[in-house]
């Protein structure tokens, strides 16, 4: 008897081992077909998470759908997620994505310092992070890709100056929260400032948009107006939703189109106010080229692939590797030669609303 329960005692023990040594089995396949740190799922599916910071602004909705067409041409899979300006709403869906077996997150910020929370859970997780045009701040991001905002600012400042190089000058700056507006108006005051200080251009005003929203903006000028009684010859507005608010609060004072306003996105409603003389110009950053880039390096990002850059920007914490790409200027007489050319808008919709006579031939 004590024999048989001898050997029953060494079957037991032999069968724990062979269990023991399965779950270790189980468990190291496991990991690496999770893995975050590089290469793909067992699958072969890369998951990339994409948190849009509001998609009932024109400009995302170009960016995500070229995004999305790229990143499956490369065989990843989108999760697409819009926090419509609500900073507290887009740090959820970013932990809620992060639940999700993502391979990579790209983020389209809201507020370039609040995110460092939700950075560093997607860092401690192995998931790679890539900041989309907005630079997040304060945090362990992988890469940046964005055009040159420094630059973006001093092409709107160049144009206006150029048109009114002399005159009151009224500074609309987009939201606060947004790295990109510092930028934007550190540029801005590059061209602007040499000519403060020699005379030529008095700074009436300057404040920031809230949200880059049109209804704030179109608040501030109405105020700016009443306060200068109605004596303004240029508007430096940082991007054209802020624009068409601030052209809104001319058009009621018999104003729009007699003061020069600046704009950026190319946003099909600015393009028209600039064909129909309202609005003197928009920064055209070809959205297509951003938003395959921004695919392509979420992709390498994914497969644990090393990201190379020309430059690097420090967002307080690192200097993080920078894909920079070029803005361009576009006015009434470039826009079919640049907008219409790249199929961002067509002829017909630009023009509608301008007189046949006065068209510029079709391309």
């Amino acid at each position: 008897m004590k024999r048989c329960k001898g050997l029953q005692s060494i079957i037991f023990l032999l069968v724990m081992m062979l269990i023991l040594a399965a779950c270790g089995q189980d468990a190291g396949t496991q990991a690496e077909g999770t893995d975050k740190s590089g290469g793909e799922k067992s699958d072969g599916k890369l998951k990339i998470g994409l948190s849009v910071s509001d998609l009932t602004l024109e400009r995302w909705q170009h960016d995500r759908d070229f995004f999305v067409e790229k990143a499956e041409e490369l065989g990843a899979e989108v999760v697409v997620q819009s926090a419509n300006g609500d900073e507290e709403k887009q740090l959820s869906q970013i932990q809620n994505m992060l639940s999700q077996d993502i391979d990579a997150l790209v983020i389209i910020a809201i507020n370039s310092d609040a995110l460092s929370p939700v950075v560093d859970k997607a860092k401690s997780e192995g998931i790679p992070v890539l900041a989309y045009d907005r630079l997040v701040n304060g945090a362990d991001i992988d890469a940046y890709v964005s055009f040159d905002n420094v630059r973006v600012g001093e092409m709107q400042a160049e144009y206006l100056v150029d048109k009114v190089p002399t005159g009151k000058y009224f500074l609309m700056g987009g939201s606060p929260t947004d790295n990109n507006a510092k930028m934007f108006r550190e540029g801005q005051m590059n061209i602007i400032q040499p000519l403060v200080d020699k005379g030529d251009i008095e700074i009436i005003g300057d404040q920031w948009a809230k949200g880059w929203d049109a209804n704030e903006a179109l608040k501030i000028t109405e105020n700016a107006l009443t306060a200068n009684k109605n004596d303004i010859d240029a508007i430096v507005a940082s991007n054209d939703n802020t624009a068409g608010g601030a052209i809104q609060a001319l058009d009621a004072q018999g104003l729009a189109g007699k003061v020069v306003i600046s704009g950026q996105d190319a946003d099909l409603a600015g393009v028209q106010r600039i064909a129909e003389g309202t609005q003197t110009m928009t920064v055209y950053k070809p959205i297509k080229a951003i938003a395959i880039k921004c695919a392509e390096v979420a992709v390498q990002l994914a497969k644990g692939e090393t990201v190379t850059s020309d430059s690097t920007v420090n967002n307080g914490k690192l200097d993080v590797p920078f894909i920079k790409l070029d803005p361009i200027k576009v006015g009434q007489e470039n826009i079919v030669d640049t907008l219409i050319k790249d199929e961002f808008h067509s002829y017909d919709d630009v023009y509608k609303n301008v007189p046949e006579d006065e068209r510029p031939p079709r391309p």
